[in-house]
């Protein structure tokens, strides 16, 4: 017969003490933790709306599309995304109370998917941005919206990047972007990606659809940048040299013999030579390596260089022409859509 072992009360608990603190510990964690995401929701639906846009379409029947946005004013300014709001014949917003609207759209930026709304009325409720500078990787992200068309619907998860690009409709890269795994869904689109304090930390954009727990939204201080931009002047100003160009790297013995400041920049392959753009001392085959001075590594960085405040104002160019740096001056025009 085996022999069974005594074991005293005072062990059994002891190990009934240890369970239950375990437990109470795991317990306050996930209540602390649903308490963070019921309060933030709580804070920060009642701002959130469901938005339906009838497309202009050649045929007579139109064709119904949606997304979600969210109130920045008691006036009833609302932020969504471009492409939710853009080629729109009607724009219709339904509050989470149900009160229905017909919005007008104050402006939108393809370049970084931003659009701007307004419904005519006011005492509404609303949200506020968080700058990027106070977020970290792992923190709490709670993404709202109207997926599907139903009301407020959240989904959960952390930032899992900070300073992310992502490639606009345009072509163009968004800067600042904040990658997470809060699931994103159709209709979440235009939605607000808040804290556990209820803060807006970005605007709700896109999905990667070959991979899962990967989305992303527009960080705040962009987000922030453009909405401003948009509600002043119904889109956003832009500087434009009128090349296209393509990245290239540039030869080690290039690189130190005009002592540069980075191993690439921008082959000019094609010129558009207008009026409005002072780009004539540039020719085809130029590589550009500085804007005013700082590096120009490639396209993207180009780009961002080229912003209102340059557009009529003379720019200094550092280009490499058959291997040799030269300083030009152009003058960027305005980038029209």
């Amino acid at each position: 017969m085996a022999q069974i072992s005594k074991i005293s009360s005072g062990d059994i608990t002891h190990n009934n003490r240890k369970y239950y603190r375990r437990v109470h510990d795991d317990t306050y964690l996930m209540d602390a933790y649903s308490q963070a995401v019921v309060s933030s929701t709580e804070k920060v639906s009642p701002a959130v709306v469901n938005i339906k846009v009838t497309k202009k379409l050649r045929t007579r029947s139109g064709s119904s599309a949606g997304g979600s946005g969210f109130i920045i004013s008691p006036e009833g300014f609302i932020v969504t995304n471009c492409h939710v709001a853009e080629n729109h014949e009607l724009i219709e917003v339904e509050l989470q109370d149900g009160r229905n609207y017909v919005a007008d759209l104050v402006g939108l930026d393809p370049y970084t998917d931003l659009a701007v709304l307004k419904i005519y009325t006011d005492n509404l409720p609303s949200v506020s941005f968080l700058k990027n500078t106070e977020l970290r990787v792992g923190q709490l992200a709670i993404a709202i919206g109207n997926p599907f068309g139903f009301q407020c619907t959240v989904t959960t998860g952390v930032i899992s990047a900070l300073g992310r690009t992502l490639q606009s409709q345009t072509g163009r890269m968004i800067d600042n972007v904040i990658q997470t795994d809060a699931a994103l869904n159709p209709g979440n689109s235009g939605g607000p990606l808040v804290d556990s304090s209820g803060m807006v930390i970005g605007v709700n954009t896109a999905v990667i659809k070959e991979a899962q727990g990967i989305c992303f939204a527009i960080g705040a201080g962009t987000s922030e940048y453009i909405i401003g931009k948009l509600i002043m002047n119904g889109r956003v100003r832009r500087g434009y040299l009128g090349i296209a160009g393509q990245y290239m790297q540039i030869p080690l013995r290039v690189i130190h013999y005009n002592k540069l400041k980075s191993g690439s920049g921008v082959k000019v392959e094609s010129l558009q030579k207008q009026k409005r753009i002072g780009n004539h001392a540039l020719n085809r085959g130029d590589i550009v390596v500085e804007f005013n001075g700082s590096p120009v590594v490639n396209i993207d960085s180009l780009q961002r260089f080229l912003n209102e405040d340059t557009i009529g104002k003379k720019a200094t160019l550092g280009i490499l022409r058959k291997g040799h740096k030269q300083e030009i001056e152009v003058v960027p025009g305005e980038l029209h859509e």
